[in-house]
């Protein structure tokens, strides 16, 4: 699903392409591949742009290093930034099994108080994952990773979609809370719904553009892979390596973004997008 308007991969990073060609065939790469696939693609281009082999990575909200540590093994400096001691633990146990632990640096704290702990204006490139959806002010949250960017760098942005919970609610027949989500600000279904805050598509891109920077790319991640019965993925042969396909066909669709069950929006700084 990479641009084909975006340079190839660079050949000062030798795991790239292993990376690519080893990632595990399971239910659970059908929650990052499109992601990984756009946050990979991006970290070449600002290897290429700044001519340096290894790259300054926050990670905000890391936990426990779902993808800090995949940028690791690509040869770049990750600070994991996470509220959750037990997170931040089990991010230095996946880092150590997987040999970067030289790479990879965890920091207790959270986006609002970002830089008591980190450095401003000190990355390449910011991720910030699963974040939006549970700060008490999704604009300052985000304008503080935009803060943490040098002058050339990029913004990685994941966060729940609203299409994709009203739908689900309505396939399991809650059809009540399903209008509820639909109305609802936060885009919640009630009073037990576990997550704080939903995003559609303009939502998200105009919080990214809000805080500076211009939307390189929007994406929906996990269009059909949380609708298909996992009985169906487990036991039909290549039906996973289908789906993943069809998730990189439907994720850069417009048309789709509105049923995603998560966004994916990739911001750059001015600077980087002209490098």
């Amino acid at each position: 699903m990479s641009d084909p308007m975006r340079p190839p991969v660079s050949h000062q990073h030798p795991h790239t392409a292993s990376l690519r060609s080893d990632s595990p065939r399971s239910r659970a790469s059908l929650r990052t591949a499109v992601v990984w696939e756009v946050l990979q693609d991006a970290l070449d281009r600002r290897v290429k742009a700044t001519g340096r082999e290894a790259l300054d990575v926050l990670d905000t909200g890391g936990g426990s290093g779902r993808f800090a540590v995949p940028v690791a093994r690509l040869g770049h400096r990750v600070t994991v930034v996470d509220p959750s001691p037990n997170a931040l633990f089990a991010l230095e146990r996946r880092a150590a099994e997987a040999g970067v632990a030289d790479r990879v640096r965890g920091v207790q704290g959270d986006a609002h108080g970002l830089f008591d702990v980190v450095e401003r204006g000190g990355y390449d490139a910011v991720l910030c994952h699963g974040v939006l959806e549970y700060v008490d002010d999704p604009a300052e949250g985000l304008r503080n990773a935009v803060a943490a960017l040098r002058s050339e760098g990029v913004l990685s942005v994941l966060a729940a979609g609203l299409g994709g919970a009203v739908l689900a609610r309505a396939l399991a027949g809650h059809f009540t809370e399903a209008r509820q989500a639909l109305q609802d600000p936060e885009g919640r279904w009630g009073a037990g719904d576990p997550m704080p805050r939903r995003f559609t598509a303009e939502q998200l891109t105009a919080l990214v553009e809000g805080a500076g920077l211009t939307v390189g790319a929007v994406h929906g991640v996990r269009v059909f892979a949380d609708l298909v019965p996992g009985v169906l993925v487990d036991t039909e042969p290549g039906a996973l390596d289908a789906l993943l396909e069809l998730e990189a066909a439907a994720a850069e669709l417009p048309a789709f973004h509105s049923v995603a069950t998560q966004l994916h929006v990739l911001g750059e700084t001015p600077g980087a997008g002209e490098a």
